[in-house]
């Protein structure tokens, strides 16, 4: 895994030079979010299909 850095260092690299400081933060933000995720799925494993129908159904018309 890449140290934040080296992430940050590859998202500016991937960026349009025109990108503004907001589109930066996004991005950063939405990293951080997915290995967070990652993160947690590799601890405690994947959740259940009845489980996320459960979370989701306080949005959706399940």
């Amino acid at each position: 895994m890449n140290t934040a850095k080296q992430e940050v260092a590859t998202l500016l690299k991937t960026l349009p030079e025109d990108c503004t400081l907001e589109d930066v933060q996004y991005h950063l933000y939405v990293i951080e979010k997915v290995q967070r995720g990652i993160s947690r799925a590799e601890t405690e494993g994947p959740l259940d299909q009845a489980i996320v129908e459960q979370k989701l159904g306080k949005w959706l018309d399940c």
